[in-house]
C-alpha cells in the first residue's frame, strides 16, 4: 500500500512508539515520532523478552540486531526467598526451543530501544524523530489530526497513535478513566557489575526469589557484564511517582526475613531506583475516530509476567497491519487493531495480577504455590504458558 500523504503521528519515542514507527515504515508508511524528553533514550534497566517477541523481532527485521546484546538464560528459577530453597526451574532447553519455536531472553531495556531506534533512522524518508517536543493537545478533523506541541508547533497528520505510556495524556481525551490505579507495590531497580556478584549467585538464570509480600528477581544483562536486579514489596507509603531514587531502609525492612543470599544482594547496592507500580482495568475500546492507543497508554500492566513491552512490540505489528489493508480508512484499522488485541492484553493484564499474588503468597498459601510449583514438570509448565509464547498469528 502507497503511502498516504500525511503521516501518522506517534506520540511517545519508548519502545513501543518507535517499534510502531518501524512498523508503518515497513509497509510504506511515513510517521513522526514526537519524544517530550530532550534525547531519544530509556530507563530503567532489565527486560525479559518472551518468545513470542521474537515473532516480531523476524516481523521487524531486527532480530540479528537484538541477539547481539540479549543474554539467553538457561532457565527459569523460582526459589523460596526466605528459606532459601529451589522452588521449582524450568530449564530453557532445545525442549523449550522446539515447543515454542523461539528462545527467551534478558535484555537491557537501553539496547532495545538503541535497536528500534536505530532501525528508524535507517528510514529517514519514513520516520521523522523529534526529540524535546510534547504534544499538549489534539484534534481530530475526520479527515486529519491536528496537533499542538508546548512550543506552540503545529502538527498535521493522517491520524495519531498515542504510546505515551502508563500516564497518557492522548489516553486522556479517548478514555478519559482517570489517574492509574496505584497498587500498592513498590518496586526497586539496580544493576551491579558481574564482578560485585557474590560468586555463587552468578547463575546464568532468570530467577525470582518468592517471598512474602516481597520478591527479588534477578538475571544477567549486556552480555553477562552485569546483573540486572529488581526488589519488590507492599508499601502503601507512595500515592504515584517513578524515576525516583530510593531510600534503601525501607526496603532492607522489608526483606529483613529474607534468606541471606538475598540480604547480601540487596546490601551490595548503594543507589537504587524506584518505582510505584500502578496499572488499569482492562477496557475494549481504546480508538475513537482517527486516534487509537499502544502499549501502556492502552493497557497498562503489572510486571509480574515481565510483558509490558513484549506486548507494546505485538500491538505495533498488528496495528501497522491493519493500517496497511484498510484502504486509507483509519478508523476502521484502528478499530480492527483493538478487537484483535483487547482480549489477549487484558488477559496478561489480569494474569499478572494473579501473579502478583502467587509471588508474594505467606502462610498456607505459600506453602501450597512451593508444593505445586515443585511438582510440575517441564512440560505441564510449557503447556500452562503456551496461551501467552504460543499466540496466534499476529500481522502478516
Amino acid at each position: 500500500m502507497a503511502a498516504n500523504s500525511k503521516p501518522f503521528l506517534i506520540v511517545g519515542g519508548g519502545i513501543g512508539g518507535l517499534a510502531c514507527a518501524l512498523a508503518l515504515a515497513l509497509k510504506g508508511q511515513r510517521s513522526i515520532v514526537t519524544e517530550q524528553a530532550p534525547e531519544f533514550g530509556e530507563i530503567g534497566a532489565g527486560i525479559q523478552l518472551g518468545p513470542n517477541v521474537f515473532r516480531m523481532f523476524d516481523k521487524l527485521g531486527i532480530t540479528g540486531e537484538i541477539n547481539k546484546y540479549a543474554v539467553f538464560p538457561k532457565g527459569l528459577m523460582m526459589r523460596d526467598c526466605i528459606t532459601g530453597e529451589e522452588v521449582t526451574t524450568l530449564p530453557l532447553n532445545e525442549a523449550f526451543l522446539k515447543r515454542f519455536r523461539n528462545p527467551y531472553g534478558v535484555i537491557h531495556r537501553a539496547d532495545i530501544h538503541r535497536v528500534l531506534l536505530e532501525a528508524c533512522r535507517n528510514h529517514p524518508d519514513l520516520v521523522t524523530l523529534r526529540n524535546g517536543c510534547k504534544i499538549n493537545d489534539f484534534e481530530d478533523k475526520g479527515g486529519h489530526v491536528t496537533a499542538e506541541a508546548e512550543s506552540g508547533e503545529l502538527f498535521e497528520a493522517a491520524a495519531l497513535i498515542g504510546a505515551d505510556g502508563l500516564w497518557s495524556g492522548v489516553r486522556a481525551k479517548i478514555v478519559g478513566d482517570g489517574k492509574p490505579v496505584v497498587s500498592g507495590h513498590i518496586t526497586y531497580r539496580a544493576v551491579l557489575k558481574t564482578s560485585d556478584m557474590p560468586e555463587e549467585l552468578r547463575w546464568q538464570m532468570m530467577v525470582i526469589w518468592a517471598g512474602e509480600k516481597t520478591h527479588l528477581v534477578q538475571y544477567p544483562v549486556r552480555g553477562g557484564e552485569m546483573f540486572n536486579l529488581v526488589a519488590t514489596f507492599h508499601s502503601s507509603k507512595f500515592s504515584e511517582g517513578w524515576d525516583s531514587f530510593g531510600d534503601p531502609a525501607e526496603l532492607h525492612e522489608r526483606f529483613a526475613g529474607a534468606c541471606e543470599p538475598v540480604r547480601a544482594l540487596l546490601g551490595k547496592i548503594e543507589s537504587w531506583r524506584m518505582w510505584v507500580l500502578c496499572d488499569r482495568a482492562p477496557v475494549r475500546d481504546w480508538s475513537r475516530g482517527n486516534v487509537t492507543l499502544l502499549g501502556d497508554a492502552a493497557h497498562p500492566m503489572l510486571q509480574y509476567l515481565a510483558q509490558g513491552a513484549n506486548m507494546a512490540i505485538e500491538d505495533a505489528v498488528c496495528l501497522a497491519s491493519k493500517i496497511a489493508r484498510c484502504d486509507g480508512n483509519w478508523n476502521a484499522a484502528f478499530l480492527a487493531y483493538q478487537k484483535e488485541r483487547y482480549l489477549r492484553t487484558a488477559r496478561v493484564q489480569l494474569t499478572a495480577k494473579l501473579y502478583g499474588e502467587v509471588y508474594h503468597a505467606s502462610g498456607a498459601t505459600r506453602d501450597l504455590r512451593n508444593a505445586v510449583l515443585g511438582e510440575r514438570t517441564p512440560e505441564q509448565a510449557f503447556e500452562s504458558m503456551a496461551w501467552l509464547y504460543d499466540p496466534p498469528e499476529i500481522g502478516d
